[in-house]
C-alpha cells in the first residue's frame, strides 16, 4: 500500500509477511557460517542480528568488515541508520533491552519502547467513550496482556508491570463508574459492595472528576483487585508469575 494505493512490489519483500523472514534465513544462512569462522559471538533472527565483542574498538572493526562482507559477498544492502555500536544497555533486539545484575550477568528485560507501546494499546482499550460492553472490553485487554507478558516471560519486570496493572485497574474503575451513571445508582451499588451509607452519599454525588474518585480508597475497597479478577481482568503481574522463566 502507498498512500492508500496498492502497487505491485517488483523488488524486495514486504515486511510482516511470511516469505519474509524465510528469504531472510536462506541469504544470510552464509553470513552465520562466515561469524563462526571468525570466531565471533552473534545471535540472529530473520534479518535481525547482534554481534557481541569485548571492546568499542573491536566493535567497530567488526561492523565495517562485516557490512563490507554483506553489501560485497551476498550483494546485500545493509541498513547503515540501524546498524551501529552500542552498548547492551542501549540496544534494542526484538523488543528487549539488557541489564547487568549485582552478580555481574547480562540479562533480559523489555526495551522502554515496548513498554510505551503497551501503555498506548492500553490506554485504547480503556477509553472512557468507547461504547463497548465491560465484558467485551475485558476479554480485548486478556488478549493484549496474555500475548505481550508471554512474549516477555524471559524479561526481568516486575516492579514495571506492577505499576502499569496498577494504573490499569484505576482506568477500569473509572469506566465501571462512569457506566454506573446517575448519583443514585452510584449509591446503591457502593452500599452493595459493603461501602458505609454516609461514604456511599458522599462519593455518589460529590463533583470530583472520574479519576480522583476512582482513586479514593473507598471506591478501591468497593471495586477491589479481587473482584476484578472474578469480573474475569488478567492482571499483567498475575500472568507474569505464572509464566516467567529465570534465566
Amino acid at each position: 500500500m502507498d498512500k492508500g494505493i496498492v502497487k505491485a512490489t517488483e523488488k524486495g519483500t514486504p515486511q510482516g509477511g511470511n516469505l519474509s523472514p524465510l528469504l531472510s534465513n536462506i541469504m544470510l544462512n552464509e553470513l552465520d557460517k562466515e561469524l563462526e569462522a571468525r570466531g565471533l559471538q552473534f545471535v540472529r533472527y530473520a534479518d535481525d542480528c547482534i554481534i557481541m565483542v569485548k571492546s568499542e574498538k573491536a566493535a567497530n572493526r567488526v561492523l565495517s568488515s562485516i557490512t563490507k562482507y554483506i553489501e560485497k559477498k551476498l550483494g546485500l544492502k545493509v541498513n547503515a541508520e540501524k546498524s551501529k555500536v552500542t552498548r547492551p544497555t542501549k540496544t534494542k533486539y526484538l523488543s528487549f533491552s539488557f541489564w547487568k545484575d549485582t552478580k555481574g550477568k547480562w540479562k533480559p528485560k523489555p526495551h522502554i519502547k515496548a513498554y510505551q507501546k503497551l501503555k498506548r494499546k492500553l490506554k485504547a482499550l480503556t477509553k472512557r467513550n468507547w461504547s463497548i460492553s465491560l465484558d467485551y472490553r475485558i476479554k480485548q485487554i486478556n488478549y493484549l496482556v496474555r500475548g505481550w507478558v508471554n512474549y516477555f516471560r524471559i524479561a526481568n519486570m516486575k516492579n514495571e508491570i506492577q505499576e502499569i496493572d496498577e494504573h490499569l485497574r484505576t482506568r477500569i474503575r473509572v469506566i465501571i463508574w462512569k457506566q454506573w451513571k446517575k448519583p443514585e445508582r452510584k449509591e446503591k451499588a457502593l452500599k452493595q459492595l459493603g461501602v458505609k451509607p454516609n461514604i456511599a452519599y458522599g462519593l455518589s454525588h460529590t463533583s470530583k472528576g472520574y479519576q480522583l474518585v476512582a482513586k479514593t480508597d473507598w471506591v478501591k475497597f468497593a471495586i477491589n483487585n479481587e473482584r476484578l479478577r472474578k469480573r474475569g481482568l488478567i492482571f499483567l503481574s498475575d500472568q507474569y508469575a505464572k509464566v516467567h522463566v529465570e534465566i
